[in-house]
């Protein structure tokens, strides 16, 4: 049960809607359940002898309005209280009765008409929908002084939860008070009026997001802006120093002709000026280029960056499975990581990507704060990757694209398990949101790179694939072990292995690191996953037609690290916490 709060100075006018047509023509049988001393005029359902819509219209505009007049002057301008209360999809349709139970229970919750008190503001209920009703409250009591409306939303979703609970309804989850604003239903309609896909605020929200992912500083920042071709317009103090930023569609204009502005904290709580700069005050991490032996840059810049980044994400998954509130700092740059994939991501991958950015958006803020914050590899990561520019998402560019996703998944469902264990069912929920969304576009990435593994573990001489199908089944646990019965489950498994092993590596050792990163029980496919570690530890080519390049090192005895933490400077494979080390392997869930 949704509720969604409102505040209007025209009575009428607000009542005019409830009881028209709607929009779409979807206002149907539109009638009161309840108000404040349940005998109100209804235009709906007037039985008088000679009933006239309009006339009892005005009637119950009079009726709310009554004290508003009295108050005269000292009524707020803003005297309409307005709030929908939707149930979810898919609850049972509630009858009139209940809807009115509901209705009044809310008004008392939210202080506008107590129960058992005489001089509570008068309000109705209006339904003209079978799953929801709109109360209208107007804001003067009996005695003619102001309610006390403080924390009412919130009073209200605390309420709705109750009443889910009680009346059997689906049991939304409670918030915490971190979300970004929803847009307004003008906002809404705005959008609707004008053929946009979403409303203005939210187009605004993804723009900044994404504006900051990554950003060395506050001037890149606000030159980012520019480019994505949002007005700008800064706040500055007596002294000339910037104190906050409003931002604007270009064509957006209210009914004066004036740009419609919106503050950063107004979009979203973290994107209020100072909070962004507090996310680029320690500027970004050192960052180290993998190249080969002769010294040229290895592999393509988007590819190479995204290699890198997933040894970053990697290590960030590490410190959401240690169950620190540390792990905080890990969630903001896992979202700009996330940002950055999405817009530098191949045209059949963008939509997943950038739905699951935006899901996350809301898994990055709680009330858990980390006195150690550090995010610099994550954000590095992500500055990495934007100024690669876009992936192609053809041969080698797809493939560390897949290898990336792949892991990306399991930070978010560990990011999920760090919500859930404090409590954040918005945050664990939305964490999860954005697991699909990348498991959606992993598919698509991996489809091509992963079935030319296939051939090739086939093509395989039938002893020497049987050999690596032995490693596979002594090294894995019992549970991968059972998922992975499957021979042809193995066969771009056993052909990474081969790969491996023709360049240099003991593929025991190296399967048995892979396996030891991370746990692999939150994997959906465990070979999948084996793969894109062993192929970035090797430094063997993410897509399978592109040359084989032999290892600066031997990872047959990989180097040991003493601690999970992530560095400055990007991980690569030798410089990871060696898993043998029983002191750096992560906890089991």
């Amino acid at each position: 049960m949704v509720p969604d709060i409102g505040r209007g100075s025209r009575t009428h006018g607000l009542l005019v809607y409830l009881y028209g047509p709607g929009r779409r023509e979807e206002h149907t049988d539109a009638h009161l359940v309840g108000s404040w001393d349940g005998f109100a005029p209804d235009p709906g359902r007037d039985i008088s002898p000679d009933p006239d819509p309009k006339a009892t219209l005005a009637r119950l505009t009079a009726a709310l309005d009554l004290r508003v007049k009295q108050a005269g002057d000292r009524a707020p301008a803003k005297h309409v209280w307005h709030c929908s209360v939707r149930t979810a999809p898919g609850d049972r349709r509630l009858s009139d009765e209940e809807w009115n139970a509901v209705a009044q229970r809310i008004v008392h919750a939210t202080g506008i008409a107590p129960d058992g008190d005489p001089d509570g503001c008068r309000w109705i209920a209006v339904r003209h929908a079978e799953d929801h009703i709109h109360i209208v409250a107007t804001l003067v009591r009996g005695d003619l002084r102001n309610p006390r409306l403080n924390y009412d939303f919130n009073k209200a979703q605390a309420e709705c939860r109750r009443i889910e609970q009680e009346m059997g309804l689906r049991r939304l989850n409670a918030g915490d008070g971190t979300a970004a604003k929803n847009p307004t239903s003008a906002e809404k309609f705005k959008a609707e009026r004008t053929g946009r896909p979403e409303t203005s605020r939210e187009t605004l929200r993804e723009a900044v997001r994404r504006a900051v992912a990554g950003a060395d500083d506050e001037k890149e920042f606000f030159t980012r802006l520019h480019e994505a071709g949002l007005r700008v317009k800064m706040r500055h103090a007596p002294s000339g120093d910037a104190l906050g930023y409003n931002v604007a569609l270009p064509g957006d204009r209210n009914r004066n002709g004036e740009p419609v502005w919106y503050p950063g904290s107004k979009l979203a709580p973290d994107l209020s000026l100072p909070k962004i700069r507090l996310r680029l005050a320690d500027g970004p991490a050192e960052r180290t280029t993998p190249s080969t032996a002769d010294g040229r840059p290895d592999w393509s810049p988007p590819a190479r960056e995204r290699r890198s980044a997933t040894g970053i994400a990697e290590g960030a998954a590490l410190l959401l499975d240690g169950d620190d509130d540390e792990a905080a700092a890990q969630l903001v740059g896992v979202g700009e990581l996330l940002d950055a994939v999405a817009q530098t991501s191949p045209a059949a991958t963008r939509a997943e990507l950038g739905a699951a950015a935006k899901a996350f958006e809301r898994a990055t803020r709680s009330h858990v704060r980390a006195e150690r914050a550090d995010s610099r590899a994550l954000r590095t990561a992500a500055r990495g990757i934007i100024q690669a520019g876009s992936a192609l998402g053809r041969g080698e560019d797809g493939g560390t694209t897949a290898m990336l996703l792949s892991t990306l998944v399991l930070v978010t469902l560990a990011a999920a398990h760090w919500h859930s264990a404090r409590g954040h069912a918005q945050q664990a929920n939305a964490s999860r949101q954005t697991a699909e969304h990348l498991r959606a576009a992993y598919h698509q990435a991996a489809a091509t790179p992963m079935h030319a593994l296939h051939d090739q573990g086939r093509a395989l001489p039938e002893a020497e694939r049987r050999t690596y199908e032995a490693t596979i089944r002594a090294a894995l646990p019992n549970k991968e072990r059972r998922a992975t019965s499957s021979s042809t489950k193995t066969d771009a498994l056993a052909a990474t292995l081969a790969q491996a092993e023709q360049a240099g590596h003991d593929p025991k050792a190296l399967l048995q690191q892979a396996i030891d990163m991370r746990e692999l029980d939150t994997a959906e496919n465990t070979n999948d996953v084996l793969v894109w570690r062993l192929r970035r530890l090797a430094q063997l080519p993410a897509h399978p037609g592109e040359a084989t390049r032999r290892p600066q090192a031997n990872t047959s005895r990989p180097k040991t690290a003493t601690n999970h933490t992530i560095n400055r400077t990007a991980p690569t494979a030798a410089s990871r916490p060696a898993a043998s080390d029983p002191r750096n392997r992560p906890p089991r869930r």
